[in-house]
């Protein structure tokens, strides 16, 4: 059974960067497609990033296009979201989470707080 750790979460000033880390135990994640999650408090969960299955397809939502990067490590183990140009509004817990046909795995979230 696959299982997901986030870490990378903290406190930033607006305009910093934080790098969060999706790792996996259990298997590994290169048959899976990932996503990135955000839930702010009060706010319905919202999908900031995607990346299919081999990293051949990357989407991002329209509050982070341009500022926010997913990309996966080599050993397939770990996915990673870069985040650069951090407003307030970025302010949420982050949740990874991946999918094949079968299986759906969530991690429990690492918290991201903005300060402006």
């Amino acid at each position: 059974q696959l299982q997901l750790v986030e870490s990378g979460g903290g406190l930033v000033q607006a305009g910093g960067s934080l790098t969060l880390s999706c790792v996996a135990s259990g298997g590994i994640l290169d048959k899976y497609d990932i996503d990135w999650y955000r839930q702010a408090p009060g706010k319905e969960r919202e999908l900031v990033a995607s990346m299919s299955s081999g990293g051949h397809s990357l989407k991002y939502s329209d509050s982070v296009k341009g500022r926010f990067t997913v990309f996966m490590d080599y050993s397939y183990r770990m996915a990673h979201l870069q985040m650069n140009a951090l407003k307030s509004e970025d302010t949420a817990v982050y949740l990874c989470h991946a999918q094949d046909y079968d299986h759906d795995y969530w991690g429990l979230g690492t918290q991201v707080t903005v300060s402006s």
